[in-house]
């Protein structure tokens, strides 16, 4: 509909046509043209208005005009000059023709009126003159050649009924207030001149005309085109804007899409970005391209849902071979611009399926722009257009450049992190333990997961099984993110392996890993402490006593789940983080019932971005409360539970282990008499426990092993001595603790001396076998296999 208009809106003859040739409204103008009333016509097919008889073409394009013979309501025969304008669907308005013809002209001005000299026929500018019903009265050459059609014509018709569109609409409406207010008014819009089907930018100026006295007597209009200024400021829009919303994420495809997105509509219709593979030794691309061409599609957009013009599914591969404008865009290094199909005729009679959508969409101009970064080729972005009809202009091969080199650099940073990435989770996991073992101690079950952004960090985990059954747990987290952190990582959980064979205490050995962090700082060349640093926990669980000793060092303490009671933190001392150094550690000891569940983490797991410790806490001790017989279970519940879909912030290291003991029948101790002659009954009361246990089969080993030991530690040993035998259901460990603290040493004797061959016999013997020291002094143990591995 057109604008609110206080007019007598008689002087021209107006009717609306639908899609199907219906008349849907007559005006008063119209009835006084031919006679019909609105009643006797609308609803009717409008072709029955035509003194011609049958079924006339429906005229194509956005605006026609030409005269044509309409049969009059008292039967004679009217030659009418008709301006037709087709309206596209608008504000819930479904397409229709707007048919118009003016039926007085323009208020012809007097000699003394200010109209008269309005019209500057040698300006510039088109400009064009309303009377005071806003009815066009004149206007020059520039207007004429803008609107496309004769002045004589035109005249006395409205700005509304002129252009046709909504957009001549709102000049109408503001040309009305201009006429209203009496104050001039610039306004910026878009109309296509002489019906072009691309509309162009013009400024209009609005202008009251006034007599001598002030009086407003009508609107002058003068327009300036636009075009080229306002295509300029979108172009360099675009830049910027693609500037902002390329190359958000380090994600290769994701940049991709961003690319192809910021492209749709404001360059092309159809956009696909496919990219080379990278090479499987990580090196470059190649500088020649070889023919034909594989490209991975990397991504694509359309202006049409789901973009139906794709031949290509992304992710998937497809060979273009030398005749397509993606190979020669790629070999040549430069933009291509082709039109369809008259260029790549060849190409698309081979591919008949990318012949087809081509055909199917109207695909008719195609430009392929090479995506290139630091002078390596990257791929290719191919720009596709079926709705817009014009061709590519070397202004948007200029822009098109442009916007690809700027997507270019964040592609090439993203496979840069994406390969660092993949190097780095790479030897992360090589470093990590790739099983727990299963040991008599605890049950253990684990998981990792690297930063979803920041990239693989240094949080690690270990099970360490050590001597008398016993095991330790630990888990750490590295300072900073990539290869460094999981490099600095490796050498942490090697060193603290290291540690706990030799028996460390918990607080000694956080001890000897904080000098080590030390060392490792000095040596990056760090002046500041704590530049190479680390957070650790260290537990040891003892099944026979069913005791844990802890020390951390930095880290948060873990969470206990003792059976059937709710979780619960641990009170441990909280200690310093690695590598500050001149700072003691402090363990802790507590009694754990069979069956109970540790939780050890790192802090990637409770902190987030979007809450606080406490809340992150909480919710660890819900996803424990709901605890299971399976710890893998647990531990997906408790991933479920605390990371958002997107993935974590940071590193991620989790470890449950649920606590198994010894029975006390599985244990047998003896306190041995400082006299060697009495070694003897020793011998005989192990070989009686081994027949109760019935393990026969191991007495002539464990009686030398026994003899060896006791025999050395009454020699070289303190009182008091204790022997211990632990039965596990496929190893027999022999321990000998006494007093003293000097460790024996494996040597090989000579041809003549009488002693020095025991431990290697121990050693010829046993499984393994080692010495640890105890706040009572020392222990030397050795592990007799009970059957051979399958």
């Amino acid at each position: 509909m057109s604008p609110d208009y206080p007019f007598d809106d008689a002087a021209t003859a107006r009717a609306v046509i639908d899609v199907d040739g219906t008349l849907v409204e007559w005006n008063e103008g119209a009835r006084r043209l031919l006679g019909h009333s609105a009643a006797e016509v609308v609803g009717r097919p409008a072709a029955e208005l035509l003194a011609d008889d049958g079924d006339p073409a429906a005229p194509s394009g956005p605006r026609w005009a030409g005269t044509l013979d309409l049969r009059h309501r008292d039967g004679r025969t009217v030659s009418v000059w008709l301006l037709a304008h087709h309206r596209p669907p608008h504000d819930g308005r479904p397409a229709d023709w707007l048919v118009v013809t003016p039926l007085e002209g323009g208020r012809p001005p007097a000699p003394d009126d200010p109209l008269a000299g309005a019209v500057l026929t040698q300006s510039p500018c088109a400009v064009a003159v309303y009377d005071d019903r806003l009815r066009l009265s004149a206007m020059n050459a520039a207007m004429a050649e803008v609107v496309g059609l004769p002045a004589e014509r035109i005249q006395g018709l409205r700005l509304s009924e002129i252009g046709g569109r909504s957009q001549s609409e709102d000049l109408e409406n503001s040309a009305l207030r201009v006429l209203t207010t009496g104050r001039p008014l610039d306004v910026q819009t878009f109309v296509h001149p002489g019906g072009a089907d691309r509309a162009h930018a013009w400024l209009a100026r609005m202008a009251p005309v006034t007599d001598a006295e002030g009086r407003v007597r009508g609107v002058c209009l003068a327009a300036h085109d636009v075009t080229e200024n306002h295509r300029a400021r979108e172009r360099l829009q675009l830049v910027n804007e693609a500037s902002v919303r390329i190359g958000t994420t380090l994600d290769v495809t994701r940049t991709a899409q961003e690319l192809a997105e910021v492209c749709v509509p404001a360059l092309a219709d159809f956009v696909r970005v496919d990219l080379l593979d990278p090479q499987e030794d990580g090196s470059e691309p190649p500088a020649r391209i070889p023919l034909p061409v594989p490209l991975r599609r990397a991504a694509h957009h359309s202006v049409l849902r789901g973009a139906p013009e794709a031949v290509v599914r992304p992710g998937h591969v497809e060979v273009y071979p030398a005749s397509s404008p993606q190979a020669e865009s790629l070999t040549a290094g430069r933009t291509v611009v082709v039109s369809v199909p008259a260029d790549i005729a060849q190409w698309l009679a081979a591919d008949t399926a990318r012949g087809e959508r081509a055909r199917q969409f109207g695909i008719h101009s195609v430009m392929s722009v090479p995506i290139r970064a630091r002078g390596v080729t990257l791929g290719v972005a191919v720009l596709a257009r079926h709705r817009r009809p014009d061709p590519f202009t070397p202004d948007d091969v200029l822009l098109a450049e442009e916007i690809t080199a700027r997507a270019a650099v964040c592609v090439d940073n993203a496979r840069r992190y994406s390969r660092e990435r993949e190097t780095a989770l790479a030897l992360q996991r090589s470093l990590l333990p790739r099983s727990l073992p299963r040991t008599a101690a605890v049950e253990a079950a684990s998981r990792y997961l690297p930063a979803a952004r920041a990239g693989v960090g240094g949080d690690w985990f270990d099970v360490i099984p050590l001597s008398g059954m016993r095991v330790a747990m630990v888990v750490g987290d590295v300072v900073g993110h990539g290869v460094q952190a999981s490099a600095t990582m490796g050498r942490l959980r090697t060193a603290v392996r290291t540690l706990a064979d030799i028996d460390l205490a918990p607080d000694e050995l956080l001890t000897h890993l904080d000098d080590l962090v030390i060392r490792l700082s000095d040596e990056s060349g760090d002046s500041s402490p704590g530049e190479v640093g680390a957070t650790c926990l260290y537990a040891v669980y003892d099944p026979v006593s069913r005791r844990c000793t802890m020390a951390r060092a930095g880290h948060l303490p873990p969470v206990l789940v003792p059976p059937g009671g709710p979780p619960r933190q641990l009170d441990l001392p909280a200690g310093p983080p690695l590598g500050l150094g001149g700072l003691p550690f402090e363990s802790a000891e507590i009694e754990l019932a069979e069956g109970s569940v540790l939780s050890l983490y790192t802090d990637g797991l409770i902190e987030a971005l979007d809450r606080d410790v406490d809340t992150g806490r909480r919710l660890l001790h819900e996803a424990l409360s709901a605890y299971v017989d399976s710890l893998d279970e647990t531990c997906d519940r408790i991933l479920r539970v605390l990371l958002p879909t997107g993935g974590a912030h940071d590193d991620v290291a989790l470890l449950l282990a649920r606590t198994k003991g010894l029975p006390a029948s599985r244990v047998s101790t003896w306190d041995i008499p400082a006299d060697p002659a009495l070694v003897a009954p020793i011998r005989k009361q192990v070989v009686e426990q081994l027949d109760t246990w019935g393990l026969s089969q191991a007495a002539f080993t464990t009686e030398l092993v026994v003899s060896e030991l006791v025999t050395n530690a009454i020699r070289y040993g303190s009182h008091p001595i204790r022997l211990r035998l632990i039965h596990d259901a496929s190893t027999l460990i022999c321990e000998v603790s006494d007093t003293s603290h000097t460790a024996p040493h494996l040597r090989r004797a000579k041809t003549w001396d009488e002693g020095g061959r025991g431990l290697l016999l121990v050693a010829q013997l046993t499984q393994r076998w080692g010495s640890r020291h105890t706040a009572e002094g020392k222990t030397i143990w050795a592990e007799i296999a009970l059957y051979e591995e399958e």
